[in-house]
């Protein structure tokens, strides 16, 4: 691998935890905070609700009940520059377990490309999944 790829990983990786060290904080404790990651025009899947447009995605977040993240897993590369036009932008996969008020604690996957807009990095596109264990039918 080459000295400049191999910086770029890395960058990604950094860039990468502390985004979203700050995404799960707005999530779990500053909810009114969580749109200023996301694009004006940015997409939101979550757990197959399509939402489009960063005010309806703040008020989607909202009604949902209190949550409490806990990262197990945490990826991130940078996409090809000429793939983006030369724009900073990074593919991030992370994933772990949540608990949500009254409900019991499950994992969930999440999937962000973010991009840079001067100095901050912003959502371009989220798919954000429960996910239900599949237990075998035995009879």
């Amino acid at each position: 691998m080459d000295n400049e790829l191999k910086s770029k990983i890395e960058q990604a990786v950094r860039t990468a935890e502390d985004f979203t060290r700050l995404y799960y904080k707005y999530l779990d404790k500053q909810r009114n905070q969580l749109s200023r990651l996301y694009l004006e025009n940015g997409l939101l899947v979550w757990n197959g609700n399509g939402i489009s447009g960063k005010d309806n995605i703040q008020k989607y977040v909202e009604e949902l009940p209190d949550s409490d993240h806990h990262l197990g897993i945490l990826d991130a590369q940078p996409y090809v520059d000429n793939a983006v036009s030369g724009q900073p932008t990074l593919l991030i996969q992370s994933g772990g377990n949540v608990k949500y008020t009254n409900h019991p604690s499950k994992p969930f996957q999440q999937t962000f490309v973010i991009t840079a807009q001067g100095d901050k990095w912003k959502i371009v596109s989220d798919c954000y999944r429960l996910q239900d264990c599949l237990q075998a039918n035995q009879k």
